[in-house]
């Protein structure tokens, strides 16, 4: 039987299913988590600086470098299990550590990441997080244990996966510049399950924060989308006028339109990209499978009272934006009209203006005409009479009764005769 010809992609692209998994940890244990990004353009930059800072972090633990086409890597580096991805716009960076430090969320956990290599990131951080796994103490203790480490008012806590776990955090940033999160684990809950809930943790938290971008970004828009909407309604107030005129709404307009695009152009990537993230972000807090914890908010209202409201902002900047997209492009076609009738009155006046040249023009050569015949009748007439004139002693007619009688006939033979001319010249144009 002949061998199957496979695609050229096949392997690579079912091995990327499998590229990323959980990440497999016991409880107690400490996870310090950092994601940087490109600062101008994430999505283009040098992703070959990312995977150098990544090899310097190696280098110093003498552990063996990834692949170069790597696009991620777990690996141990000292007693830290580390694994690094690389993502469209940003690179993160988790570490594991078997049990946790005496003080809770303690800033010496982050020494994994050295300070030199933190400085001289290629990027910065978009966030960071330490999450402290611990087993399941009793429903007092947690409580006690959470309103020491978080603030109350901001608290966000849910029994997870079934109650194999109990989740926590605040969303806010410690005095080390962290966000915190805790874990309650319940005896004999699997390494794979705890390792797939810290990874969700994480990617709320890194999707929430690239997601708030966008909602800064619409913020910055404000003033500049307000403005383009008062002189794109300015321009079409005027158009109703009636001493407005189009080549002076014009210029305006054009102006307006294309500022519009050149923003829309410039921001359609952060939009897209806003979406995308606040859909990763409902998904994976669906994924927890959140049962309240004693009547307190979990990380579904939290993100329902604070972050949806910022993704609404930006859905309706963006929206905003395309609808005065779409009014610029109407009032340009209105003034496109409004030109097309203007310019057909013109040239409605030029032919009715030329229509009365034509009709003074054809009575002119009326008039022309009648003085043509007149005047060569006169020359006719006085031919005609010397040629008569030696007649008309035989026939006893006077000269003047003779000039009298060949007048008529005269002026109606030069009328026919021009006439007749007149007719041939114009009769292939009638």
């Amino acid at each position: 039987m002949p061998a199957i010809q496979d695609h050229p992609l096949r392997y690579q692209l079912a091995n990327e299913l499998h590229a990323r998994p959980f990440p497999v940890t016991d409880a107690p244990c400490t996870v310090v988590f950092l994601a940087v990004m490109h600062p101008e353009d994430g999505a283009d930059r040098d992703r070959g600086a990312d995977r150098d800072h990544l090899l310097n972090l190696l280098d110093r633990h003498g552990v063996p470098h990834p692949s170069p086409e790597a696009t991620h890597y777990s690996g141990q580096v000292g007693r830290h299990l580390l694994k690094w991805e690389s993502h469209t716009e940003f690179v993160t960076y988790t570490a594991f550590s078997r049990g946790v430090s005496g003080r809770p969320f303690d800033p010496a956990d982050f020494a994994v990441f050295p300070e030199d290599w933190l400085a001289n990131m290629p990027g910065q951080r978009v966030t960071s997080a330490m999450v402290r796994v611990v087993p399941r103490p009793d429903t007092a203790e947690i409580k006690a244990t959470i309103e020491d480490w978080f603030v109350p008012e901001s608290l966000a806590i849910a029994h997870v996966l079934d109650d194999a776990i109990i989740a926590a955090g605040d969303f806010r940033i410690d005095p080390a510049g962290h966000m915190r999160f805790a874990m309650f684990v319940t005896p004999g809950t699997g390494r794979r399950r705890i390792g797939r809930v810290i990874q969700r943790l994480c990617e709320i938290e890194t999707y929430k924060a690239m997601s708030m971008l966008g909602f800064a970004q619409v913020r910055a828009l404000g003033p500049a989308i307000s403005r383009l909407d008062t002189r794109l309604t300015g321009v079409m107030s005027q158009m109703v006028a009636d001493d407005s005129q189009a080549e002076e709404l014009l210029p305006d307009l054009l102006a307006t339109s294309t500022e519009l695009e050149t923003i829309s152009a410039r921001n359609s990537f952060r939009f897209g990209a806003t979406g995308a993230y606040e859909a990763i972000v409902n998904q994976r807090i669906e994924a927890l499978r959140e049962e309240r914890f004693e009547g307190r908010q979990s990380f579904a209202d939290f993100m329902m009272r604070r972050y949806e409201p910022a993704m609404r902002t930006v859905k309706a900047t963006e929206r905003r934006l395309q609808a005065l997209s779409d009014r610029a492009i109407r009032a340009g076609e209105l003034l496109r009209t409004r030109v097309d009738v203007e310019r057909s009155a013109q040239n409605q006046e030029l032919l009715e203006s030329m229509d009365r040249r034509a009709d003074l023009a054809l009575r002119l050569q009326h008039t022309v005409e009648g003085l043509s015949v007149v005047a060569i009748s006169y020359y006719a007439v006085s031919l005609a009479a010397y040629l008569l004139f030696p007649v008309s002693a035989l026939a006893g007619v006077s000269k003047g009764m003779l000039t009298a009688m060949v007048t008529l006939p005269v002026v109606l033979g030069v009328w026919w005769a021009v006439r007749s001319v007149r007719r041939r010249i114009e009769g292939p144009h009638r």
